[in-house]
């Protein structure tokens, strides 16, 4: 599969990391872009630019700041390349990042990924003790006497959480669980994921009036991710909406038009500049 990813000639990332203009991108003139460059399960074959390695993943940290990404979203893997929370990894990789793209936030995962159970995530929250962590209130609620616990926890160590939601059955968790004190109340950041990898389901833009209508103001904080190659359309629609964005191989390896994109960088510099354009017209798929 990887000898049939078709690359645009006319592409080069460099071009992309000496591009001055970039880097004159500003919080006050966009929204905050996090990348969010391999998630839990793509491999090489799914693209060869998929950073894997910690050398891999603080390159592409690099050339995604410079593109305009101001935070990552940290997935690590193990030596056979598989998901893993092992904060020893977390540690070097968090390091190797903050020495090579220096200001750039990191956020890492609890993601389960299909392997990891609720005490192995907060393990991994103890153990860590990261700056920003994102949480799946869907998977937390698989051991919901763990609940107050693992939150209890994030809260006391500062992390500052983001709540994954897939749906509005998961804000209704999530707001349920704030009203029940699970959750502090000032601990209100929120990740609206459309569309989906498993089964696979491509985002819409259509799709994020009525999942923003379903947060009634309470969430202020708010970030988009978007699987498939509508991710570009929709990461316009965030915009012009007031939320943030989370753009990376992660969600989606295309370009708009559906071909391969060359690597992260290319995605998060094609957002960076439409957000520079005041006139830019966002599409609908």
């Amino acid at each position: 599969m990887r000898n049939n990813l078709k690359m645009s000639a006319g592409y080069d990332s460099s071009e992309i990391l000496t591009d001055r203009r970039l880097t004159a991108i500003t919080a006050q003139k966009m929204p905050r872009i996090t990348v969010a460059p391999n998630g839990a399960r793509r491999q090489k074959a799914d693209h060869p630019a998929i950073p894997l390695t910690i050398s891999e993943i603080t390159k592409t940290a690099r050339a995604c700041q410079i593109a305009g990404a101001g935070a990552l979203h940290l997935h690590v893997r193990d030596a056979a390349n598989q998901h893993t929370l092992d904060a020893g990894l977390y540690r070097e990789t968090i390091a190797e990042i903050e020495s090579h793209a220096p200001g750039m936030a990191i956020q890492t995962t609890t993601e389960a990924g299909g392997i990891f159970d609720v005490p192995a995530q907060l393990t991994c929250l103890l153990d860590l003790r990261p700056t920003a962590a994102s949480v799946s209130v869907r998977e937390i609620m698989r051991s919901p006497d763990l609940a107050p616990h693992f939150y209890a926890t994030a809260a006391d160590i500062g992390t500052e959480v983001q709540h994954i939601l897939y749906d509005t059955d998961d804000l209704n968790t999530l707001c349920h669980l704030i009203d029940t004190g699970t959750i502090p109340q000032d601990m209100r950041d929120v990740l609206l994921v459309l569309g989906r990898y498993i089964p696979p389901r491509p985002a819409r833009a259509s799709e994020l009036a009525p999942f923003v209508a379903a947060l009634k103001g309470e969430f202020p904080n708010w970030t988009v991710c978007a699987f498939g190659a509508n991710e570009h359309a929709v990461m316009l629609q965030a915009a012009k909406m007031g939320g943030d964005l989370r753009i990376g191989f992660e969600n989606n390896i295309c370009r708009p038009d559906g071909t391969p994109a060359a690597d992260n960088a290319e995605n998060i510099a094609r957002i960076a500049t439409a957000l520079r354009e005041p006139s830019r017209k966002e599409p609908t798929p």
